[in-house]
């Protein structure tokens, strides 16, 4: 798995026009699952995400995570964060997993998330979406289940 995950003071994702997802202060994540990609690559990422210390304390010093800060999480699916762009003008999207274990995989990280008691706002998986949010830093980091 393979996220993208900024640092926001808000962040909403819309879907045809209609606002499907919103947060306030918190962390967007683009989430794009790979071939291979399991619930473990799941439930590392998450943890991962919700324990990165990327808040600043009173300081101003990067030292709290997204679990000690009580932020949200709006979770956007996005296969192309996968793209091979080695070759050619069309990127490759052959490393994407196919939509059915994407989906159940991406499902399983919201889960995860939620059960940790974190409040989670999604996209809509599959769908064209619209997704604006406020940088706050800018803040921004990717990170991969595997590899790292």
């Amino acid at each position: 798995m393979r996220a993208v995950i900024q640092r926001v003071t808000r962040a909403t994702v819309e879907v045809d026009g209609e606002r499907v997802g919103t947060i306030g202060p918190g962390i967007l994540v683009l989430l794009g699952v790979a071939h291979g990609d399991t619930e473990r690559d799941a439930g590392y990422l998450l943890d991962r995400i919700v324990g990165l210390r990327i808040f600043p304390d009173t300081n101003g010093k990067m030292n709290l995570s997204l679990k000690d800060t009580g932020g949200a999480l709006l979770v956007v699916s996005q296969f192309t964060l996968l793209a091979d762009c080695t070759r050619g003008r069309r990127p490759s999207f052959d490393a994407a997993a196919p939509p059915e274990v994407a989906k159940s995989l991406y499902n399983c990280f919201v889960t995860k998330a939620r059960d940790l008691g974190i409040m989670v706002e999604t996209g809509v998986f599959q769908a064209m979406m619209e997704v604006t949010l406020t940088n706050q830093g800018p803040v921004t980091f990717v990170l991969e289940s595997r590899g790292e």
